[in-house]
């Protein structure tokens, strides 16, 4: 069963939502290509709801 995140993902929790092992990994295929972060007080947090738009906005059709 998938373990229960917080709408507002910190960092780590984002690498689990979406199965990546590193934030570096999370910072360079995710963050640098647009996936918005909410940063209060240098606090950074990644919202699901923006994690799932991201995600259908880089869908492609496979050949």
């Amino acid at each position: 069963m998938k373990e229960h995140l917080p709408r507002y993902m910190n960092l780590g929790q984002a690498c689990k939502f979406f199965n990546v092992k590193s934030r570096n990994t999370l910072k360079k295929n995710f963050i640098d290509k647009g996936l918005p972060v909410v940063i209060i007080n240098g606090t950074k947090r990644i919202d699901q709801l923006d994690a799932d738009k991201f995600m259908e906005a880089n869908k492609v059709q496979s050949h």
